[in-house]
């Protein structure tokens, strides 16, 4: 076990490596930077000239080391991500002034701050409502095959893979709206975005205005997963009640209940365990087209935004993040089969 975890985890720790190397080189391919954009933005603005000062451009590059060779940069964020230090964001940069730059750019650690604690607040509750509604009702459609609870269950799980998330955001903001009178944007009111979580002890009353607003979200990402997870679920128990093994115990006069969950559920959720490595970054990224629809404070629209405004150390730290839960939530998945299903062997 021990010999199997030191494996993996320097393999682990040469896959982020790479996949750091990747990231900065993606961020750098589009043709430009930042300071391109932005006196692009200002020249469309009709804020400066088709001859603007050279200069200008010039010691604003310098001043966002962007006269570095790509290379240098890289060393650098990684020298300095070693430290702790995740760099500085531009965001906003392209809407301002030239002399209004230093004033724009702060730490990573506080711009994605609030919006990782969100989407963790946000995404977990979805992942556990989605697996505590997704597995009970696999089970209930393959033990109930052809009823009518299973056939009520197939047609809202092919609907809910139907339906795109967005669209069924857009339709659950009017139906709370027009009939409700309840806006649904964003995690928290008005009255609750600026006020600390902890101030002399927990603030119960933030917290409860966060489990407000967060069903709604809750059901638009959740919707076609559980619908997935659900056919899933079915269909590999249904593969599993027919085996051998299963009527041998039916023979043997095993009850039904001990029957169904001692083996073959089991087995049948070994799919759902391995998802493991793809939850943890969904934890961190979400919707990234939900969050923009519902006005989301989640990590997914900034490195979106960081993206766009090639703004390379934040959008680089953020695909970094991404890179790094897929390879420790895979790692973990692994583990997760060994204990659930006893056919695996870590070796």
């Amino acid at each position: 076990m021990l010999a199997y975890l030191g494996r993996r985890i320097i393999l682990a720790a040469f896959t982020i490596w790479a996949i750091s190397i990747l990231a900065w080189i993606v961020i750098q391919l589009p043709e430009g930077d930042l300071v391109d954009r932005y006196f692009e933005a200002l020249a469309q603005g009709g804020e400066v000239g088709a001859h603007d000062d050279q200069q200008r451009i010039e010691q604003m590059r310098k001043y966002l080391g962007l006269d570095k060779p790509m290379l240098y940069r890289y060393m650098k964020w990684m020298w300095n991500l070693a430290q702790g230090d995740l760099g500085r964001s531009f965001l906003g940069t392209l809407t301002g002034t030239t002399a209004g730059a230093r004033a724009r750019e702060q730490p990573i650690k506080r711009l994605i701050g609030d919006r990782i604690w969100m989407t963790v607040a946000l995404t977990g509750f979805t992942v556990i409502v989605t697996w505590s509604f997704a597995i009970p009702v696999g089970i209930y459609s393959a033990v109930r095959q052809h009823s009518i609870g299973d056939y009520v269950f197939t047609l809202l799980g092919f609907s809910g893979l139907a339906v795109p998330d967005f669209l069924l955001g857009l339709v659950l903001m009017y139906v709370a709206f027009a009939y409700f009178d309840h806006s649904v944007g964003g995690l928290l009111s008005a009255d609750y975005e600026q006020t600390p979580w902890f101030d002399g002890g927990p603030n119960f009353g933030k917290f409860a205005d966060l489990l407000q607003h967060l069903w709604i979200p809750a059901v638009v990402l959740g919707t076609s997963g559980t619908a997935g997870l659900i056919r899933i679920m079915r269909n590999n128990l249904l593969d599993e009640l027919n085996k051998p093994y299963v009527v041998t115990a039916k023979a043997k006069g095993v009850g039904p209940a001990r029957l169904i969950m001692k083996y073959p559920v089991r087995v049948a959720i070994n799919p759902l365990v391995s998802t493991v490595g793809y939850l943890l970054p969904a934890l961190v990224s979400g919707s990234v087209i939900v969050s923009v629809v519902l006005s989301l404070p989640t990590v997914g629209p900034l490195l979106l935004s960081g993206i766009l405004e090639q703004d390379s150390y934040l959008a680089g730290f953020i695909i970094l993040l991404l890179g790094a839960l897929t390879v420790v939530g895979t790692l973990i998945s692994d583990i997760l089969l060994a204990v659930v299903d006893p056919r695996i062997k870590l070796t």
